[in-house]
């Protein structure tokens, strides 16, 4: 059974996460997709919608999906002045499931080419397989040598290979390319431009009421 982590701040959770990781868990056969919210990203600005809300979007986003659930690890109150790094948590997972449990980490291409920044990077695949989805405007190999030599020695073309081991491949997946970005639908809601396509109808709904993302100003 090959589960997989799909972290993110989810500020708000839409489409461009959920279409192509049904997919993904269609291409690789996933058993199980865990949606995992960071707290305090180190790569990224911090979410403007609170933990709270972000959390309860998930929950609208996934209660018609039985693919998915949330991992809430990183939400821990222990951990509310500390940076979300994905290392800590795949060790911590690992503790919990042990070494023969099947783990892959979602990411898209954009992150793949920053991983040199990621407290270390070379490490994630002795946890995990990495799942790496197509992102529109990202090339599909790094100027970084290290880099590039690094997902070469690890990467398979072959989906079933990460059913056989627990953990140490690099899979490029097929997943549709999504135009679509929460920087994007902030942007529209800021300005007045409808977002009813971009995600979810439950999580349009709840912004609607609550008034995030400057909602009350239109």
């Amino acid at each position: 059974m090959l589960t997989a982590l799909f972290g993110g701040t989810f500020d708000p959770i839409h489409y461009g996460h959920l279409r192509p990781a049904l997919a993904l868990a269609e291409e690789v056969g996933l058993s199980s997709i865990s949606l995992l919210p960071n707290r305090t990203p180190p790569h990224k600005p911090q979410p403007e919608a609170t933990t709270e809300q972000r959390l309860a979007m998930l929950k609208l986003a996934i209660s018609n999906y039985s693919l998915f659930s949330i991992d809430t690890r990183e939400l821990e109150p222990k951990l509310i002045n500390q940076p979300s790094f994905t290392i800590d948590t795949l060790k911590a997972w690992r503790k919990q499931n042990g070494p023969q449990s099947g783990l892959a980490f979602i990411m898209g291409q954009d992150s793949l080419l920053s991983l040199p920044t990621w407290k270390e990077w070379q490490k994630l695949v002795d946890y995990c397989h990495l799942l790496i989805c197509k992102r529109p405007g990202y090339a599909k190999t790094s100027c970084d040598c290290n880099l590039q030599a690094w997902i070469k020695q690890h990467q398979t073309k072959d989906s079933q290979a990460l059913h056989h081991c627990p953990n140490g491949y690099i899979y490029f997946a097929n997943t549709p390319l999504e135009t679509i970005s929460a920087t994007e639908i902030r942007q529209n809601i800021n300005s007045r431009q409808s977002c009813e396509k971009l995600l979810p109808p439950k999580v349009w709904r709840y912004i609607h009421e609550h008034g995030l993302y400057n909602l009350k100003k239109c």
